[in-house]
């Protein structure tokens, strides 16, 4: 089980961080947890993503440089900070989970466990 949460309303320029809490049979360690955002009219798209156990990050160009994907194993937490925000960024955005690492993080259906999303507004 996913909680997301962190969302809320931003000015252009500013800064938020996304929490991604794990429970139950989800282990940030051991499983790849990756950020997906949905903006309106747009299909999801893959924002970034974490390897389970080597911790190896991977992101998507229009985010590459201003957001970092980071984990606290002890608190079982993957998180997403966002620096200098764009309106383009403003999304609800879900977290994902997969046991097994695959080749194709990018893709939304490769990731069976889904937590509800939370909403990034970036006002210009």
């Amino acid at each position: 089980q996913l909680q997301a949460s962190g969302g809320g309303l931003v000015q252009a320029g500013g800064s938020l961080s996304l929490s991604c809490a794990a429970s139950g049979g989800a282990n940030t360690n051991s499983h790849t947890v990756a950020w997906f955002r949905q903006g309106p009219g747009n299909d999801r798209e893959f924002v970034a993503a974490k390897r389970g156990n080597s911790g190896s990050t991977y992101y998507a160009d229009s985010v590459k440089g201003r957001f970092t994907i980071s984990r606290d194993i002890a608190k079982n937490t993957v998180y997403l900070q966002m620096n200098n925000l764009k309106p383009e960024d403003t999304a609800v955005y879900h977290c994902a989970a997969r046991l097994y690492w695959n080749v194709q993080y990018w893709r939304p259906d490769e990731y069976p466990y889904w937590g509800q999303g939370t909403l990034v507004t970036v006002s210009s």
